[in-house]
């Protein structure tokens, strides 16, 4: 038997290889890191969206500094939230905190969700500095927001394989769920 074939980052998804000076791509991440970063986007996705549609309907009583730094801190509370639970699971099953190597692959994973109130964020930011009407910079995020959930379905239905009906059932399935977690988060606050 040939233990070379074994070693990690042979095969797909694995991500033992290292590129560049010691730092991995997001593809050579191993799946299970991969799945667990992106979920933390979609968390971080829709607790923006809900906090974007939350100021845009009351967005005449809502100046426009203080939108960006509450979906600052709404995004970096998700994050935060995202690193403690991975800690508090970690404890909970191993009996042990987590080691250097394990702590930087939580804060990897739920950092990832930073990422979703980029494009957000700055919106806001041209708004609180006047390049924008705060009504326009919220819509205008709430769709990056719907897209970016949207763009994440659509691309994970369609790696499924499975039949173009299935494919389109899936998709309306999943929105419908999308849908159903914003009027939920609307609701929660009283909207």
């Amino acid at each position: 038997m040939d233990d070379a074939a074994d070693r990690p980052g042979d095969h797909p998804g694995e991500g033992g290889g290292e590129r560049g000076h010691g730092r991995r791509s997001r593809h050579d991440r191993p799946d299970d890191e991969r799945v667990e970063a992106l979920k933390e986007r979609v968390y971080a996705t829709f607790t923006g969206l809900a906090i974007v549609l939350v100021q845009l309907a009351n967005v005449e009583h809502v100046q426009p500094a203080r939108a960006a730094v509450t979906l600052l801190v709404g995004i970096v509370a998700i994050t935060a939230a995202g690193f403690v639970a991975d800690v508090i699971a970690h404890l909970a099953v191993h009996a042990a905190f987590p080691d250097r190597a394990e702590a930087g692959r939580m804060l990897r994973t739920s950092g990832s969700a930073l990422a979703s109130a980029a494009v957000p964020f700055l919106l806001l930011g041209l708004a609180a500095l006047g390049r924008l009407e705060l009504e326009g910079a919220l819509r205008a995020a709430s769709i990056v927001y719907v897209a970016t959930l949207g763009l994440i379905g659509f691309v994970a239905v369609r790696r499924t394989r499975v039949a173009w009906w299935k494919q389109l059932v899936a998709i309306g399935f999943l929105l419908a769920l999308a849908l159903g977690v914003v009027a939920l988060q609307q609701l929660a606050h009283g909207h």
